[in-house]
């Protein structure tokens, strides 16, 4: 089959972000299909163009159409969302050009692509496949990004639209499927694929020499609690200075919360930092390549769930770092109720606090660091759940199978 693939955000390993579009792409491809990716550029930085032109080339096999475009995870959301009608719009009439097109497929976020998978298919005449990696609008709605109820009612409406038109829906979290099938659709007609553990390129590590001596993690010996992504409001990273604000308090040493990435946020977050004198306690490093990362996470001593206290939420996410963390073999501290802590829970490999607790956190971070010889075994544990439930090999077989689905007669 040709398949296109819409992805507004579209990352390689070599590159910063999440990198299930690229790994999914290679699998279909390793199928015997042939896909071509649609998506826009997020860092001009890294590119050279034209805003609006289209740079086409081939990446390890896939088919990459690439639209030049100015976006960030600090604008503010109308800007945001002009930035993805822009694309919804070049990205359609583009795919309107392409030759003897089998199968459409668009994953959110955000929820304008799959108004242009859902037009392509059409124009095609051939099958669409939508995965939802975050329920729109019901997200944005909760966390006060979208008040106007006209607007409301545009986004629920163009999402019942995305389900209508779509043969097959994945979801990445049961909250989302959950959310899908109370829209109507046919529950044959829903899977759920989570995100994934590359447990080939994030192994679990026994020398921690490199992390020790980089001056941008703290000192040799310190306990390093780890965030890596997106530093934006659903993340909810307060909540982890009110804890390191806590621990200061009590006088306590030799730890150290690295926080990975960039975003909205981080501004504010090191603001907090200086304002309450917490520099000794915390490191910020800018988002670094997919490669590298996966070398030093596992040098980390505990991987930090972290989001902020929504309820829909507690379900309704399927988020990159937690299954980067299983398979560094990294122990996870999680903040926030749902399926994600059940995991944890009841594989044995990290805890769970309860949200907007403070105290509980700094608890918790006090018994690690008191407990770090027990961390290896919560560690194997994390490796073990990887490899057995969310190994990208497993999930990446269930979504090929889901597409090829679809595209029977």
């Amino acid at each position: 089959m040709h398949i296109v693939y819409i992805h507004q955000y579209f990352t390689t390993p070599d590159q910063k972000g999440g990198t299930r579009s690229y790994e999914m792409a290679r699998r279909l491809i390793q199928a015997g299909h042939r896909v071509s990716m649609v998506f826009g550029t997020r860092d001009l930085t890294a590119v050279e163009g034209k805003l609006g032109e289209v740079q086409r080339e081939t990446i390890d096999g896939i088919d990459v159409f690439r639209i030049i475009q100015s976006y960030s995870n600090a604008m503010s959301f109308p800007k945001r969302w002009m930035t993805f009608l822009k694309f919804a719009k070049r990205a359609t009439k583009l795919i309107k050009t392409f030759q003897d097109v089998d199968l459409v497929f668009a994953t959110s976020t955000p929820l304008t692509t799959g108004d242009i998978g859902r037009k392509s298919a059409k124009h095609h005449n051939c099958p669409f496949v939508f995965e939802v990696r975050d329920l729109w609008p019901e997200l944005p709605i909760a966390m006060g990004l979208v008040k106007p109820w006209p607007l409301k009612v545009y986004l629920k409406r163009m999402e019942q639209r995305a389900y209508r038109a779509a043969k097959r829906i994945i979801g990445l979290a049961p909250g989302i499927c959950k959310g899908i099938l109370a829209s109507g659709v046919n529950p044959d007609h829903v899977a759920m694929v989570p995100n994934s553990s590359d447990i080939d390129l994030f192994q679990p590590a026994t020398d921690h020499s490199e992390v020790d001596n980089d001056p941008r993690f703290g000192s040799p010996g310190d306990f390093r609690m780890v965030f890596t992504g997106a530093h934006g409001l659903a993340n909810g990273l307060d909540a982890v200075l009110d804890a390191v604000a806590e621990i200061k308090q009590r006088g306590i040493t030799g730890v150290k919360f690295c926080f990975i990435g960039g975003g909205g946020k981080k501004p504010h977050l090191l603001q907090r930092v200086e304002a309450e004198g917490l520099e000794e306690y915390t490191c910020w490093v800018d988002p670094i390549k997919k490669r590298e990362l996966a070398r030093l996470l596992p040098q980390f001593d505990v991987g930090m769930m972290i989001l902020k206290n929504v309820p829909a939420f507690y379900r309704g996410t399927s988020p990159n770092k937690f299954f980067d963390y299983l398979a560094c073999g990294l122990p996870i501290l999680n903040n926030y109720p749902g399926w994600v802590g059940e995991y944890i829970s009841d594989n044995q490999c990290g805890v769970v606090v309860e949200p907007d607790n403070a105290t509980a956190f700094a608890d918790t971070v006090e018994e690690l660091m008191a407990k770090r010889s027990e961390l290896p075994a919560m560690g194997t544990n994390a490796r073990a759940l990887a490899e057995s439930t969310f190994s990208r090999d497993i999930l990446g077989k269930r979504f090929v199978e889901t597409l090829e689905a679809a595209a029977e007669k």
